[in-house]
């Protein structure tokens, strides 16, 4: 088992970056495929990155390319997601999710987190 706790959420404005981190315990992260998602109200779930056990392997919706960024510490046992240039319609809970398979799909993660809210204020 894998317990996940996120953190690093809140109330921002228009423009402003976030850094969510997601800390693992129970079991090293290393090994798995680490991913982000977020669910705004009333919409489905949607992927954001994924960060592979293998160094340089991340995937990226095209949405979040360019303005996020994923990366891992397996030290720590955790991963995080820098969020730049942060856009009212960013506001939702922000999940982060660990799996055996590295994919953008949520059905590939096993273990699952509580998610952070983010609201961004225009």
């Amino acid at each position: 088992q894998v317990q996940l706790v996120e953190s690093g959420g809140g109330l921002v404005q228009a423009g402003d970056s976030l850094r969510l981190s997601c800390a693992a315990s129970g079991r090293s992260s290393s090994g798995f495929a680490m991913g982000w998602f977020r669910q705004a109200p009333g919409k489905e779930r949607e992927f954001l990155a994924s960060v592979s056990w293998i160094p340089g392997s991340i995937f990226y919706s095209d949405f979040a390319k360019g303005r996020f960024t994923i990366s891992r510490d397996d030290a720590k046992n955790s991963v995080y997601l820098q969020m730049n240039k942060l856009e009212p319609e960013d506001t939702a809970v922000y999940t982060c999710a660990a799996g055996r398979i590295f994919s953008r799909n949520a059905a590939s993660y096993q273990f699952w987190g509580q998610g952070t809210q983010v609201i961004v204020s225009s």
